[in-house]
Parts: structure tokens; C-alpha cells; sequence
């Protein structure tokens, strides 16, 4: 069956659908991803997004139970240039069109995903709406050009009620912007006891709780559209240590004074190398944003940049130099993607650690 993929520009795409029915909306994205489709469409930081893949093969080994990186994704579509009829893998549970319609997904393939991403890349991430061919393009035109684009998207995303992971070592709260899996995986690795709480938790209820350490976590969206998560960060820095990831690094640094920008076409894939200014060391990271935050609107005495990106030298890590607080914009919890900057849950814990002994 014949499915329309339709950009603000007018552009139309004519491909084959599958997943669930379409009739939706959405920022339309591109991920360099080469493997970890399941993780990538059960990112949360994809809400209210539809997700081209611009490596050709995709649905080739299935979705298995272990690689969800959340339960219910809130991705709007997938866009590939050819899905795998028949999935080959010992973990293998369904087909990706299978998985996608039980979750309400809709996917087209069979477009030139090379040219999608190369318009992306030229003009920028759009709105985009993916539609049957018997509903009549002029009014997709029309509704697609109508169409306002969500800001509460972490509210849409973030748990409503707090939860425990529960752990027998340090104390870490997980404030839930659009968590991945991956991050509660790897702090368990490390027998943190973890409390998951709501985006929109106060300072006050989480320094009641007497925490060794806070993780901000990643998400969708613009920064600028959670205020209330920025005045948490400025009350609890300095009583407690805090490490950010991705959204959370940039609510961090509007924290403390910077400001962040909306990318062209953003970051979004699994080979983005590195560098840690003090070591030169070069880490590849698994990355998915499409804000940054701006270097000349860094202050200096507040905050030092620690990491950087080789393609583009945009920021990737910032730390605070009187607190102890740093903040990374890459995942180093991979999932999917090499594991290079997984060192950094560590330092996490060291921090926490020496944060104890000053006590």
C-alpha cells in the first residue's frame, strides 16, 4: 500500500507504508544510526518527532524484550529506505512492523532517504505529516502549514508520580525529563538506590529527601520551555552533586546563566567524536538533540567547557568551578552506541563519594 510523506516545503515522498496507520504530524529529524533502531524509536527525546534513518537496511534483527529504552515511544513516524520483511536474530520477538503497529507508529519505505537527508541538512529540520495517498494533498498542505507543534513536551513524556529503583549504595535521585533505560542501567550497575521523580519536582522536595547526588536526565524539546526545572537546578547546586545528560546539560547551563540555540539539523546518531579539552582525549558518543548551548554566553567564572564536539566545536560538557556539578551533552550511556564516555557515571560517583566525606 502507497503512503505519502509530505515536508512544509512542499516536498512529497511516495513510499510503501507499514507500521500503524498514518495521519500524522510532526518535526521531521535524521539519525546516522547504523544499528539500534528499537533504542533510537523508544528514546524519548524523539517525542513528537518523525525519525529518518539514513542507514538503508532497518528491522533486520527484529525488536527483542531488552532494548527498550522506554515502554510506550512518542515518536510521530519512521521513515526508511527499506524495511526487512523477515527479522534474523536469536533475541528477535517481532518485525519492526509489527512492533510499530502495536505501538501506533506509522513507518513509510521505499523513498530516497539519502535526498530527505540532504534537504535536512540543507534547509534544517521541518514539520512534516505522513498521510495515505486517497487524502487530498491540498488539505494535508493546508492542515500540515496550520499545524503548531507542541512545547510541553516533557510533560507530555516525564513520570507524573515518583518511583524507586531500589539499590543498596549511594542515594541518587533521577529527576524523569524523558528518561532512557540506559541511565537507570547504569547507575544500578553501580548499586545506587534511585528515586525517580517528576520534571517538575521542587528543589525543596528533593533536598528533604537528603540525596548523595542528582541526575538530570535527557528529553525532548527546548530547554526554555521547562523554567520551572531551571529554578530547581539553581536552588539545589551546592548542596548536592548534580551531573546532566543531554536536556539536562542544557537545563544546567541555563541554570547558570547561559543560553541555548536550536541547531540547523541538530545531532542525532552514534558516531559524533569528542574532546575532552584536558586530556585530548577523544571519545565517539551516541548523541540526540537538536539544541545546543551557546559558548559566548558562557560565563567563565562560573562555568568551565570541558568537552567538545570535533565536527563543529559545539559544546559537549560544561562544569561548575565552585560546585560540584558537571553536565555532558552526549549519552555516555550509549544505548545504542559505543561506550566510550561511560567513565563519566564513575565520576559521578567519585563526586558523590568526596561530597560524603566533606559532609
Amino acid at each position: 500500500m502507497k503512503r505519502l510523506l509530505i515536508l512544509e516545503d512542499g516536498t512529497v515522498f511516495e513510499g510503501e507504508a507499514f507500521g500503524a496507520e498514518a495521519n500524522i504530524f510532526g518535526e521531521i529529524v535524521f539519525t546516522t544510526s547504523m544499528t539500534g533502531y528499537q533504542e533510537t524509536i523508544t528514546d524519548q527525546s524523539f517525542n513528537g518527532q518523525i525519525i529518518t534513518f539514513t542507514y538503508p537496511l532497518v528491522g533486520n534483527y527484529g525488536v527483542n524484550r531488552d532494548d527498550y529504552e522506554s515502554i510506550a515511544p512518542t515518536c510521530k513516524g519512521v521513515v526508511v529506505k527499506e524495511n526487512a520483511r523477515l527479522a534474523s536474530n536469536w533475541r528477535n520477538q517481532m518485525t519492526l512492523d509489527e512492533f510499530l503497529k502495536r505501538k501506533g507508529i506509522p513507518g513509510i519505505s521505499g523513498i530516497d532517504t539519502r535526498a530527505l537527508t540532504k534537504k535536512l541538512r540543507q534547509h534544517g529540520t521541518m514539520k512534516a505529516s505522513m498521510v495515505e495517498p486517497g487524502d487530498q494533498l491540498e488539505h494535508a498542505f493546508d492542515q500540515l502549514k496550520a499545524t503548531v507543534l507542541p512545547t510541553n513536551q516533557v510533560a507530555q513524556v516525564s513520570t507524573t508520580k515518583p518511583y524507586p529503583s531500589p539499590g543498596v549504595g549511594r542515594n541518587v535521585i533521577v529527576i524523569d525529563f524523558g528518561l532512557k533505560h540506559s541511565i537507570l542501567r547504569e547507575l544500578s550497575k553501580r548499586q545506587c538506590n534511585i528515586t525517580v521523580m517528576p520534571y517538575d519536582t521542587t528543589a525543596e522536595t528533593i533536598l528533604e529527601l537528603n540525596p548523595d547526588g542528582v541526575m538530570l536526565t535527557n528529553g525532548p524539546g527546548d530547554p526554555k520551555d521547562v523554567p520551572e526545572a531551571i529554578e530547581m537546578i539553581k536552588k539545589i547546586q551546592g548542596h548536592v552533586p548534580i551531573f546532566g545528560i543531554c536536556l539536562g546539560h542544557q537545563l544546567f547551563a541555563l541554570a547558570n546563566g547561559a543560553n541555548t540555540y536550536k541547531m540547523k539539523f541538530g545531532h542525532r546518531g552514534l558516531n559524533h567524536p569528542v574532546r575532552e579539552i584536558a586530556t585530548g582525549r577523544i571519545d565517539f558518543t551516541s548523541q540526540n538533540h537538536g539544541y545546543a548551548v551557546d559558548e559566548k554566553t558562557i560565563d567563565p567564572e562560573k562555568l568551565m567547557v570541558t568537552h567538545v564536539e570535533v565536527n563543529d566545536g559545539s559544546i559537549e560538557g560544561i562544569r561548575h568551578r565552585d560546585y560540584p556539578a558537571f553536565s555532558v551533552q552526549f549519552h555516555p550511556d550509549a544505548a545504542p552506541g559505543p561506550h566510550d564516555a561511560v567513565h563519566l557515571f564513575d565520576e559521578f560517583m567519585e563526586m558523590m563519594d568526596a561530597g560524603k566525606e566533606h559532609a
